[in-house]
């Protein structure tokens, strides 16, 4: 009986303060639905660089999800303006070649780190 008398509904209104959900203001909402739009561009690129390499395209994003988790090693280089971002190898060696072309591509692009005037170079291992 208590049950059915329940409410299945709460409305946010109704809520104490403390668990009172705050919404995005619009402004907010546009600027993180903007970066997660341009990462998420960003990722179907790189997979579509990655799938290039690796006998099942499917792998390309579990590919991209374990790189991203992947330490890497920082070397600033002020003297010669760069920062190489040194990936660690992974289990397979089809996935070490599909990083490689992955680097080569990104080094091709000569981007700059952003607020700094250091060009980044991406390697694999010690290579």
């Amino acid at each position: 009986m208590q049950r059915s008398a329940t409410l299945q509904h709460v409305l946010v209104k109704d809520l104490p303060e403390e668990f009172r959900f705050t919404r995005l203001r619009t402004e907010r909402k546009y600027f993180l639905d903007t970066i997660k739009m341009i990462s998420y561009r960003a990722e179907i690129s790189m997979a579509s660089v990655v799938r290039e390499k690796l006998a099942r395209s499917d792998d390309a994003h579990a590919l991209l999800r374990q790189i991203f988790e992947t330490e890497v090693d920082l070397f600033p280089e002020p003297d010669q303006q760069t920062l190489t971002v040194r990936i660690h190898h992974l289990t397979q060696h089809a996935h070490d070649d599909a990083i490689r072309h992955l680097c080569e591509e990104l080094n091709a692009t000569e981007t700059v780190f952003p607020g700094t005037n250091l060009r980044l170079i991406y390697k694999l291992g010690s290579s």
